[in-house]
């Protein structure tokens, strides 16, 4: 069965920003399945437009950022 977009849900996002992009945090449920957390990165372009990437590896201070974030969306699940 191909992904539906239509199917997935997000319950929660909240995002850290910074001069150079930001880190969003979410929990989403596909089908009223089981709900997942998903940490995303968007890093601004030459234009200042913000644009996906990579999340790759996390800075000391993007860690203490986000990690309320973390602990207020396992309350979500």
């Amino acid at each position: 069965m191909p992904y539906d977009s239509s199917l997935d849900s997000q319950l929660f996002s909240k995002s850290l920003d910074s001069e150079g992009g930001k880190i969003i945090v979410s929990i989403y449920s596909y089908n009223n399945g089981p709900k997942k957390l998903q940490i995303t990165r968007e890093i601004r372009d030459r234009e200042g437009n913000l644009t996906f990437t990579k999340l790759g590896r996390l800075a000391k201070d993007e860690i203490t950022g986000i990690l309320p974030l973390i602990q207020e969306a396992i309350a979500v699940m």
